[in-house]
């Protein structure tokens, strides 16, 4: 990269690593750890499926704030010989959920869908890991997990990003004494440089390295989880956890300017709104617009994708979502509504076409993986909120997830994230909550060239397609991706979030075009690799914005 680009990229605040090559294998995680326990598993003779599956089964031990078996995943997979595999880990409701479970004494109570008993759905991660080891890995979930079990019951050092995390949430992991045993210390929380030992949780592992995940699904874990809710006023059971399953679902295949992306489908919205706000750009020469005028023609995209995020997505075993919503003509008959020269109100949602009948079928972490084979993953996967629930199951180690938050939990209610939704995403026994997603792969004649996804709540979808922007319409490679500064509009509420790295003048520029601007220092996570047919090179980077570690052979 020469050396005026390095000044520019310098210029806006995010100067990026240098770019890393490799040809054989590349990783991209946001712990230096569970990069290296991907690498290790390609030593062992794993492929990208089995080194994803190491790498984020140690996120949920290194970076467990974010993810862990405790809380679900979204799998996109590309394999050697041809085959997409798109898997759905995500939680689920209980049985005894209900569309008004969280309106108490005729008041709605915001806070029982973020912590306690009441805000967790059954977990799906290890039943996905599993699923798709079975059926492209080399290795056994033995061989991945026991190595991530290893760091638990050792310990390892916090870095700034666990420690910050951990004390914004210390009060609410002090009301529940198997959580705060783990992450307090005399009342306090740890702080970076102390070493975090979880035995139990190293014990959960072993425990499912030797006898399979229906140890979790089946046998003593489901016993104690249900158990813990029953004295504690939660509602999933040892059914619950029995009953759940990982389904497999068709992946949404759309194109942007001749390349062919692979994308999670619903109950991840981000799927769909990657290629529903990428069929609107088509329609605009971005590579030659004013970076204000970029800004502002993908803030405009981005609005009307969210509109009809609050209003059609849900669960597609409940809600009909109509695959009109990634329809190229929909997307020409939105772009339309764009003025070059001004913000427009978006009032509502969209009608795609065929919305009656052609349908779907039936705090997060990102990481991603490639190898010379041809396999290619996009792995997400979230707890939801900073440690979820707050609850850990006492004697297992486990840290719940609160994605019951993520439905609606009533209509028109923002969740934690200021998201709003409609029936489409309100509870329900045995469904899953929306999700904002995004694993994407990218092929270019055939052949995967592309992969990537984000972690950030709602600013996933919006981190994502900005990566591809950078790479396709750009044609940078993805540290300098990485480091572009970054924008996100959800149409509810109507604000801009932008990070202040655009510079004063083009930040005024955008504000005259008639945004409202909730400047940022920063904010998201996104990994992604490139790979250079002609070079025959995998190019992996990770976000400059917080710890990780790309890496390769």
């Amino acid at each position: 990269m020469n050396a005026l680009l390095v000044l520019l990229l310098a210029s806006v605040g995010l100067a990026h690593a240098a770019d890393l090559s490799f040809p054989k294998q590349a990783i991209a995680t946001v712990h230096p750890l569970a990069t290296q326990a991907g690498m290790d598993a390609f030593a062992k003779g794993g492929n990208a499926i089995d080194a994803a599956i190491a790498a984020g089964l140690t996120l949920g031990v290194v970076d467990g704030h974010n993810s862990g078996i405790g809380g679900g995943c979204f799998f996109v997979i590309r394999a050697a010989d041809g085959t997409v595999t798109c898997i759905d880990g995500r939680e689920m409701a209980g049985a005894a959920a209900s569309r008004d479970m969280y309106v108490i004494n005729g008041r709605l109570d915001e806070e029982a869908s973020k912590t306690g008993a009441l805000a967790s759905g059954v977990p799906g991660y290890l039943k996905a890991c599993a699923a798709a080891q079975k059926k492209h890995g080399k290795l056994k979930l033995a061989d991945v997990l026991l190595p991530a079990a290893g760091i638990a019951g050792e310990g390892f050092l916090l870095d700034e990003v666990y420690a910050r995390k951990l004390a914004a949430t210390a009060s609410k992991l002090a009301k529940f004494p198997s959580s705060a045993a783990i992450f307090l210390k005399d009342g306090q929380p740890l702080k970076k440089g102390d070493k975090l030992v979880q035995t139990d949780l190293a014990s959960t592992y072993r425990a499912v390295a030797e006898k399979g995940v229906e140890w979790f699904y089946e046998g003593e874990f489901a016993a104690k989880a249900g158990e813990w809710m029953k004295a504690n006023g939660g509602i999933l059971t040892a059914a619950d956890f029995a009953n759940y399953q990982a389904p497999e679902r068709e992946a949404i295949r759309s194109k942007y300017r001749g390349y062919d992306l692979i994308t999670m489908p619903p109950p991840s919205s981000g799927g769909v709104h990657v290629a529903q706000i990428l069929n609107i750009l088509e329609h605009f020469p971005l590579r030659h617009f004013r970076a204000s005028s970029r800004v502002h023609v993908i803030t405009e995209a981005m609005k009307l994708a969210f509109a009809d995020r609050a209003h059609w997505l849900g669960d597609p075993d409940f809600a009909k979502v109509p695959r009109g919503l990634v329809d190229p003509a929909y997307a020409a008959e939105l772009a339309k509504k764009i003025d070059l020269d001004h913000a427009t109100a978006v009032p509502s949602h969209g009608m795609p076409p065929h919305w009656e009948g052609d349908i779907f079928g039936k705090h997060t972490t990102f990481l991603c993986t490639a190898d010379a084979e041809g396999n290619w993953v996009a792995l997400n996967q979230t707890i939801n909120t900073a440690f979820g629930s707050k609850v850990v199951i006492p004697g297992t180690g486990v840290l719940l997830n609160d994605e019951m938050d993520d439905f609606a939990v009533q209509p028109g209610v923002p969740n934690a994230f200021k998201l709003v939704g409609a029936e489409a995403n309100a509870i329900a026994p045995g469904k899953r909550p929306l999700s904002s997603m995004s694993p994407t792969i990218a092929l270019k004649d055939g052949r995967p060239v592309i992969v990537t996804g984000a972690a950030g709540g709602p600013t996933i979808i919006t981190q994502a397609l900005l990566l591809l922007t950078h790479i396709i319409d750009d044609g940078m490679l993805p540290a300098a991706a990485l480091a572009e500064p970054r924008f996100h509009h959800q149409w509810n509420p109507d604000e801009l979030k932008i990070e202040k790295a655009f510079g004063e003048g083009t930040l005024k520029r955008i504000e005259a075009l008639g945004h409202k601007l909730a400047p940022s220092s920063g904010f998201g996570a996104c990994q992604a690799i490139f790979f250079d047919p002609e070079k025959k090179l995998f190019f992996p980077a990770h976000d400059p914005r917080v710890p990780g570690k790309s890496d390769g052979k």
